[in-house]
C-alpha cells in the first residue's frame, strides 16, 4: 500500500494564478493539484491535497496526518509568520515535515523571514515557484525510502 503524503496548503492560495501572478505565477492550485498527483504516482505515494484559509482546518488536517499519514508537506503561506498552533501540532508528528513557499520569503518583506513552522521542518524549499511542491514530494519520498 502506497505511503500517504498530506500536501496542506493555507490562505489565499485558492486565489493562486490570479493573486499577484508577478510573485506567484499563473498556475492555478489545480494545476499543482494534477501535477503533485502524478509526481506521487512515479514516487509510489499517494497524496491528500487540501487547501484552507482557516488555521484551524490546517491543525485539524495536520492531526489527522498524524494518525493516517506518513508526512506532510505544508506551504502555510501567511500562517507561516504567525502560527504557534500550526507549529504545535507539526511538533506531535513523528514522521517528515518539508515546508514549501512558492516565492523566495526571505527576499520579501521583513516580517516574512521569519517562519514558526521552520523550527519543526525537516526541509525547506523557497522561492522555486510550484516547482517547489515537486521538489518536496521528491524529497519527501527520499525520505519515506529510508524507513
Amino acid at each position: 500500500m502506497a505511503k500517504i503524503v498530506y500536501i496542506l496548503n493555507g490562505p489565499n492560495l485558492n486565489l493562486l494564478g490570479k493573486r499577484q501572478p508577478e510573485i506567484y505565477g499563473y498556475q492555478t492550485l489545480d494545476d499543482v493539484r494534477q501535477l503533485c498527483e502524478a509526481q506521487a504516482v512515479e514516487a509510489g505515494l499517494q497524496i491528500v491535497f487540501r487547501q484552507s484559509n482557516a488555521e484551524h482546518d490546517l491543525i485539524d488536517w495536520v492531526q489527522e496526518a498524524r494518525e493516517h499519514g506518513a508526512g506532510v508537506i505544508i506551504n502555510p503561506a501567511a500562517y507561516s509568520h504567525t502560527s504557534v498552533a500550526i507549529l504545535d501540532a507539526l511538533n506531535m508528528c513523528t514522521f517528515p515535515v518539508i515546508e514549501v513557499h512558492i516565492s523566495n520569503i526571505h527576499k520579501r518583506e521583513s516580517f516574512r523571514h521569519h517562519s514558526y513552522v521552520t523550527a519543526r521542518a525537516d526541509g525547506l524549499i523557497v522561492g522555486c515557484g510550484t516547482e517547489g511542491y515537486l521538489l518536496a514530494l521528491r524529497h519527501m519520498a527520499t525520505l519515506l525510502s529510508d524507513d
